[in-house]
């Protein structure tokens, strides 16, 4: 896969059978800001089904055109899937985002569910997770409708209502494809972004498109034994057990490893970096040895390309102060890296922890998500070319995706699935999602509306 890559030619603005109708800021800003006025969030500890009814609602008055031309299929709880009929239905495309959120965390700046926009940028939870998205697909359609544009081949939208905990409503938007014998050509999901400061020494912006992403897995590592009281501790109780296999598995991590689309991403930035470091990424897949290493070094978003990653998330112990643990219990988060599988994680767990009472439960997988062409292929060309014209400062690559997305249940009926956001991010706002003081640029937000619109106005015939 590495080596030689085809060079990517991008079309301009005289392409279009249509003028591409210019974005109207506060239009435009003014629905994302409401979209995260209602507060979606989606943890079963939070969740309240009105917040989902009172956003499609709002989507409904925001969105007339969309809700009166493109056929409205309502999927499980909350999902939403809309067809779009093009002149042709040969290739049919799927454009993805979801409704809902993780719930609110730390201290913010502004309010978390406001939208407020200080600065030139919009705040809030789901500005980039992944209400931005949504938005900014639904905005492009309108755009698009108000001109009598009809595109070139069926354009469906598919919006989750369950992604941050589940995907269950994703999976069920593939079954109802699969009963209308619709083959997808290409899926476009959230994930990839134009990342800022992404690695060091690359100074130039990441357009990176994730052709794969990591499987997810939750393991419970449980310690039992009789407990009893605080003040008659014995030496090894499930708490200390439990602790000590905590960790060594910090101190053994998996294996690093670099899969093609990671060699293939370094030896597109060799052209980027400082002289002496070009020999060294330009031949990166006879150095994977050498190319591990740095990735590893770098810090830990770098270091997620090369390895499955293991964090530990849970802990449950005694119900009370004075009372030893008769049973306690880590909740691991795994995403598993392509290639690998969770037997083989289970293992290197068991080698690591070095103790039979302690106790491994695989509770949920998913494997990791097949490899979608991107050399010498029409529909990563055309998402490529997409990003050529708005993001010319970027270097086009596919990556591996750390996180798990909606559209890993659409590799079931589509080869082509790729994880973009066609957002500018700094390391801060990518820092930020899950976490606190998310938010988005304002001029960010309104070229990726125009990047859907273009995306769109390409499909071929």
């Amino acid at each position: 896969m590495s080596g030689v890559h085809r060079p990517i030619i991008t079309h301009g603005p005289h392409t279009r059978a249509y003028p591409q109708r210019m974005v109207d800021e506060q239009r435009a800003v003014g629905k994302l800001q409401r979209a995260i006025r209602v507060p979606t969030v989606s943890d079963p500890d939070q969740f309240d089904a009105t917040t989902f009814t009172d956003l499609q609602e709002q989507l409904g008055k925001d969105f007339p055109l969309l809700h009166e031309h493109l056929e409205l299929i309502r999927i499980g709880d909350h999902g939403l899937l809309f067809h779009w009929e093009g002149q042709a239905s040969q290739r049919p495309v799927v454009l993805m985002a979801h409704q809902d959120v993780v719930p609110v965390e730390g201290e913010w700046q502004h309010p978390a569910f406001a939208g407020e926009v200080v600065d030139g940028e919009i705040w809030g939870r789901g500005t980039l997770d992944d209400k931005g998205c949504l938005i900014a697909i639904c905005e492009a359609v309108e755009l698009l409708l108000e001109q009598g544009f009809v595109p070139n081949q069926d354009v469906w939208l598919s919006f989750g209502g369950d992604e941050e905990v589940a995907g269950v409503q994703a999976g069920l938007a593939v079954a109802e494809l699969e009963k209308r014998g619709v083959r997808p050509w290409l899926v476009i999901d959230e994930g990839g972004a134009i990342a800022h400061q992404a690695l060091a020494g690359i100074d130039a912006p990441l357009g990176v498109v994730g052709v794969s992403e990591k499987g997810i897995a939750s393991i419970d590592l449980t310690v039992e034994d009789r407990g009893g009281h605080a003040s008659m501790p014995a030496k090894w109780g499930p708490t200390a057990r439990l602790a000590r296999a905590i960790v060594r598995i910090e101190k053994s991590p998996m294996p690093a490893h670099t899969p093609g689309p990671t060699i293939d991403m370094i030896e597109r930035l060799a052209a980027h970096v400082n002289f002496a470091l070009r020999p060294v990424l330009a031949n990166a897949s006879k150095l994977t040895p050498v190319i591990n290493r740095a990735l590893v070094a770098a810090g830990p978003e770098s270091a997620a390309l090369t390895r499955t990653t293991v964090a530990v998330t849970t802990l449950k112990g005694s119900p009370a102060n004075n009372v030893i643990a008769s049973k306690a219990t880590a909740g691991l988060n795994v995403r598993i890296m392509t290639g690998e599988t969770i037997e083989g994680v289970v293992a290197h767990l068991r080698k690591a922890i070095r103790d039979k009472l302690v106790q491994i439960e695989v509770t949920v997988c998913d494997p990791p998500s097949p490899i979608s062409p991107y050399e010498d292929d029409d529909a990563f060309d055309l998402i490529a070319n997409t990003i050529g014209e708005f993001f010319p400062d970027a270097i086009c690559t596919p990556y591996i995706m750390m996180a798990a997305t909606d559209s890993r249940h659409f590799t079931k009926i589509c080869e082509r699935v790729y994880r973009f956001a066609p957002f500018r991010m700094s390391k801060a706002q990518r820092e930020a999602i899950h976490s606190f003081d998310e938010r988005i640029g304002v001029e960010d937000f309104l070229v990726g509306i125009r990047w859907y619109q273009s995306f769109i106005e390409r499909l071929p015939r």
